[in-house]
């Protein structure tokens, strides 16, 4: 007799008491149908008119339901590319404060400016651009903060201050925004391999999986970090 594939026990000692740490995986995957989808699709014809109208019905609404994921994704990440620039230019009048009162490298003015040319959300390769930005940026923000550590007297000057305070806010918004985005995200890499419908659909039109909005390295580093 087969031997029944063991259930999760929360008693069984082969646990990983420091857990695994997570990744995004960089990666696209396109969904392919065989042979056998193309006979599924011949055989409802075969067995009658009705069952190969209904089908061709459910593909339609596969197809335009995709294809509104499709519009809410790149809507959603214009509004975080346009947080990002928003963010930029917050970080950029952080720069040019500090930069009265703390002699920072020129790189990072030239690291600010490079992020301001804003990203097209359907281009190819968005994905790992958007990412990216994000990871330069979240960079350049860091360099600011260890200025501000090494000289705290800076703090207490209004214009500064009020800078922070908004750039603190954008980078709440980025993070709602990034939540709604990578919700709507999983939803398409999830239903363009859901067969029999959407999966044809999206094997006829070429879709691909998307890379969801992901923290940068040092972030979650620092999300590790011991604070007690």
């Amino acid at each position: 007799m087969a031997r029944k594939e063991e259930q999760l026990d929360e008693l069984d000692e082969s646990t990983v008491s420091e857990g695994q740490d997570t990744h995004v995986i960089n990666k696209r995957k396109t969904p392919t149908i065989g042979a056998g989808s193309y006979i599924f699709e011949i055989a409802l014809w075969v067995l009658g008119i009705i069952p190969g109208i209904i089908f061709a019905v459910k593909k339609m609404h596969a197809k335009t339901y995709l294809e509104q994921i499709e519009q809410q994704i790149n809507s959603d990440a214009s509004t975080i590319d346009n947080m990002m620039e928003e963010r930029v230019m917050r970080l950029q009048n952080m720069v040019g404060l500090l930069d009265k009162a703390i002699d920072l490298d020129k790189e990072t003015f030239a690291k600010i400016a490079a992020y301001r040319s804003g990203i097209n959300p359907a281009s190819e390769g968005a994905d790992e651009a958007r990412n990216e930005a994000n990871a330069a940026i979240e960079n350049v923000a860091h360099k600011i903060n260890v200025a501000l550590e090494n000289y705290p007297d800076l703090q207490s000057h209004a214009s500064i201050l009020k800078a922070m305070k908004e750039n603190q806010v954008t980078q709440a918004q980025i993070t709602a925004a990034r939540e709604q985005y990578n919700d709507r995200v999983a939803t398409w890499n999830k239903m363009i391999f859901v067969w029999p419908a959407y999966r044809i659909v999206a094997a006829k039109a070429g879709y691909h999986t998307r890379i969801p909005f992901s923290t940068t390295k040092e972030i979650k580093e620092q999300a590790r970090g011991k604070f007690f």
